[in-house]
């Protein structure tokens, strides 16, 4: 892990979302606004500062994820890992294809891990593509009723996106009154039953009641033009799986689907 600032040319390119804004999950869209096309310092790191809330902010960190090796793995069903009272990375690692379902509720985030901010750009030239915040909760409103709003997103990007080589994923996040000694997130991209690409990246150490940001830099396989051609003629059959550990215990899972045909 190593905290970075860095910069990079103001190249313009095209954009790599559809002309219309993102697809968000309209559970997720609710409760969480969206920019997009925003072009920003691509360099930009946050100060420490204490908050009149009693949230420490600390400095961004920025990760190069590494990539999951499954060498030696056992294969793992979704429907053996439902009968776990714990699921483990290892457990996650054997999995040959998406989930259908959720393997954890959110009750099992005991540690409040609450995702605020969300943000992707393209590492060659800080645009950014995609861009959600999560607004405050109003004081009184009501809580939703859906277990599962907020843990599905839909992205719509243009065929562009597919040609990056490298994208940074900046998450801000908040944690409860209790400090995480070891945050883990495995993410595995999937196209049908294919799997892509699979991403492990530590957080880190977080201290209790602090505000976390840290940027994931995603480096991207090269595909075959056949299988460009496929998952843009197909969208949403491409989909990822994100795992969330502490302690090597599975305490939130989201998932997420994507079009590359620059439309809805």
């Amino acid at each position: 892990k190593r905290q970075e600032c860095s910069s990079s040319g103001n190249r313009t390119q095209d954009s790599l979302l559809s002309a219309s804004e993102a697809g968000v999950d309209p559970a997720l869209q609710s409760s969480f606004s969206k920019r997009r096309g925003k072009k920003t310092n691509p360099g930009f790191c946050q100060i420490v500062t204490p908050t009149a809330n009693s949230l420490l902010t600390l400095d961004m960190k920025v990760q190069h994820g590494c990539n999951s090796s499954d060498m030696g793995i056992p294969v793992r069903t979704e429907e053996e890992l439902r009968r776990n009272t714990v699921i483990t990375p290892e457990d996650v690692l054997g999995l040959q294809k998406i989930t259908k379902n959720y393997l954890c509720s959110p009750e099992e985030n005991v540690h409040m891990i609450d995702f605020t901010r969300f943000k992707i750009r393209d590492m060659e030239t800080g645009t950014v593509l995609f861009e959600i915040t999560k607004p405050p909760t109003p004081a009184g409103s009501k809580k939703q009723c859906d277990p599962n709003a907020g843990r599905f997103v839909r992205y719509q990007f243009t065929p562009a996106f597919l040609q990056l080589r490298q994208v940074g994923a900046t998450v801000e996040f908040t944690v409860g009154d209790t400090p995480i000694n070891n945050f883990r997130m495995i993410e595995r991209h999937y196209f049908r039953d294919q799997l892509l690409k699979s991403f492990d990246f530590e957080f880190g150490f977080c201290m209790p009641s602090s505000k976390n940001t840290c940027e994931h830099i995603y480096e991207f396989p090269a595909l075959s033009e056949d299988i460009m051609r496929e998952m843009i003629l197909h969208p949403y059959e491409t989909q990822s799986d994100s795992f969330y550990f502490v302690d090597n215990k599975l305490v939130m899972h989201n998932k997420a689907d994507y079009s590359y045909s620059g439309g809805p």
